[in-house]
């Protein structure tokens, strides 16, 4: 029974262990500080496999660059005598770029507001746009103050519409829904439909790792700049975009999985000095420099998507990426394109995948240390379990463009791994106890052996003799015990040593020691206790034994009578010995004076000095 008890309790402390894992991530994933965090974390584990990986990407050589980087920033400013420089330049530009026939021209940069006393610029500019299908531009939506700026209308043709099958991406957030735009050139915006946002947004930790391929503006839905450009060099045109139920953004055979807010997760690539995060990248003032040279063929532009931007950092367009921390915002535009044509974007897992990943690798973590007995070996393979499974995580980044995340189930791990470590302590000292018990309880009766009645006998004796107190002894033997076993049968004396026991253990304090002495003797030690209150304790379990009816088996109830005999220390005793010698000579008195009672020696050596002087 004991042991069916013991394995019974291993198994509900595993149970629990494993309802606990539940309960610490029930809580963490709902509690918004606490999950908050813990993304911060798993973010940054995707910045360490971005940059492990980023060596073994390369960039797309139809990708080009022209900065406005410190050089052109500074030249540009004394070549012209202001900054910004004014927009007829821009305007030659994009023309003697046409003359090597790229396929697109983008500007990451807003025209914004007319220049004074510069209409004729502005006017280059917006012919230019007028007279170029591939040439595009940016604008910005936000939710500045109404007062401070008025809303614009925009023209239905930069609009764009988006039939989503997707149950969980959420187009009504407020990182992709404004109410405000920042107005540029109206000619800009009559001459082309080629105008696309340049919004972005940062994780909570400040770094750009998505990016809003779509944002809403009064309620109706504008394409990134880079959506449009890219698909100007695919040669693809969308009136309306469509979101299958895996939230996936299909263009023809790419797919573009967004997150639940409509953002794609960007695969970065490798950022090397001098190029905007790795591409090939030219400088504007050279640039310009070989337009007024007639040395423009020097570049190649041919078949070429041209991303013209800032990466100054005095025009503040500058962002910290998982690989790059200083990014300009062109370079962004650039890896969303060229993710689009490796059709190579991140694939999130969602939360109840990893927490499928944690429970399998909870679940190995548990029969590891169920297995493995050493401490060090199943730490040793713990870790092992932890670090292939980062290796492996980092490997499907790599190939599959997924994203596993590892901060979950590696502290899932964690807590599972403690908390089994508690299990094991607890088993053990269960293991322990049940030892302990059984090498020190009588089987049949349930109390005390012998041994541990000599062990508790000597402790108690020298504790006495140390502190100068005292400690009794009580033995107790059942009468006419034989006649049970003879008469009815073992199994009936088996049952009354049980019952005899069990009625003493109910007639003494909780500090007192029930043993069984040998055969059908048993005994109790008493710490603490004179000579006088141990004999009433006697007599309190004399007289329970004799009023109760002791049950035989199923039909057969008889009387049950005991004797007993009690010694004290150092009153009857100087030693284990002694005591336990002074016992059993009150318990033999009581036997041959009629049984059924406590014998006291003392007494009766009186009491026949009293009769001889009579």
């Amino acid at each position: 029974m004991d042991s069916l008890n013991f394995n019974f309790n291993k198994k509900n402390v595993l149970i629990s262990s494993i309802f606990a894992i539940f309960i610490i991530f029930f809580l963490i994933l709902n509690f918004s500080n606490i999950a908050g965090f813990f993304n911060i974390i798993e973010n940054k584990t995707f910045d360490l496999r971005q940059n492990i990986i980023a060596p073994y990407k390369k960039v797309s050589n139809d990708i080009v660059i022209i900065t406005i980087d410190d050089k052109s920033y500074e030249g540009l400013t004394q070549k012209f005598g202001e900054w910004p420089v004014p927009r007829g330049v821009y305007a030659k530009l994009v023309d003697d770029l046409q003359k090597q026939h790229p396929k697109v021209i983008t500007f990451d940069l807003m025209f914004v507001n007319p220049m004074r006393y510069m209409k004729e610029n502005d006017n280059a500019l917006i012919r230019v746009f007028e007279k170029y299908q591939n040439l595009y531009t940016a604008i910005n939506f936000d939710n500045q103050d109404r007062r401070s700026r008025k809303p614009i209308e925009l023209p239905e043709k930069l609009m764009t519409s988006v039939i989503s099958s997707s149950k969980t991406i959420n187009f009504q957030n407020e990182k992709i829904s404004f109410s405000n735009c920042r107005f540029i050139l109206p000619g800009i915006i009559n001459a082309t439909s080629n105008i696309g946002h340049v919004n972005m947004t940062r994780s909570d930790d400040g770094i750009v790792r998505t990016l809003p391929v779509f944002v809403k503006y009064r309620d109706d839905f504008y394409p990134h700049l880079g959506l449009k450009t890219v698909n100007e060099y695919l040669n693809q045109k969308y009136d309306i975009y469509n979101i299958d139920k895996n939230n996936n953004l299909l263009l023809n055979n790419i797919k573009i999985p967004l997150n639940n807010e409509g953002f794609a997760i960007l695969n970065w690539y490798e950022s090397q000095n001098g190029k905007v995060g790795g591409y090939t990248t030219y400088s504007l003032f050279d640039v310009i420099e070989a337009m007024e040279q007639n040395t423009l063929n020097e570049f190649d532009f041919k078949d070429k998507i041209i991303l013209i931007g800032t990466s100054a950092s005095s025009l503040y367009d500058i962002k910290s990426a998982p690989t790059d921390k200083f990014l300009p915002g062109v370079g962004l535009i650039a890896t969303f394109i060229n993710n689009v044509l490796d059709n190579n974007f991140i694939y999130k897992l969602n939360i109840q995948v990893n927490l499928i990943i944690s429970l399998l690798l909870s679940g190995v973590t548990i029969l590891i240390l169920l297995l493995i007995n050493s401490t060090f070996i199943s730490v040793a393979l713990t870790l092992s379990l932890a670090i292939i499974y980062i290796i492996f995580s980092t490997f499907i980044m790599h190939y599959f463009n997924i994203w596993a995340g590892i901060t979950l189930p590696l502290i899932m791990m964690t807590v599972t791994f403690i908390l089994m470590y508690i299990y094991k302590y607890l088993i053990k000292a269960k293991d322990l106890e049940y030892t302990y018990k059984l090498a020190t309880t009588d089987a049949m009766t349930g109390l005390y052996n012998h041994r541990y009645f000599q062990e508790q006998m000597f402790l108690s004796v020298e504790t006495a003799k140390r502190y100068e107190g005292v400690t009794s002894l009580i033995l107790i033997d059942i009468d006419f015990f034989k006649k049970f076993n003879d008469t009815y049968g073992h199994q009936a004396g088996d049952a009354v040593l049980k019952q005899v026991a069990q009625v003493i253990r109910q007639n003494i304090r909780t500090t007192d020691i029930p043993c069984r002495y040998g055969g059908e003797e048993m005994s109790v030690i008493l710490s603490n206790t004179n000579y006088e209150k141990a004999l009433l304790t006697a007599q309190k379990i004399c007289d329970a034994v004799a009023s109760k009816q002791f049950k035989l088996n199923s039909v057969v109830t008889v009387n049950v009578t005991i004797s007993l005999g009690v010694a004290s220390f150092p009153k009857d005793a100087k030693s284990v010995e002694d005591m336990i010698e002074f016992a059993d000579k009150n318990l033999y008195l009581a036997k041959e004076n009629g049984r059924n009672q406590v014998g006291n020696f003392v007494k009766q050596n009186n009491e026949n000095e009293n009769i001889d002087n009579n």
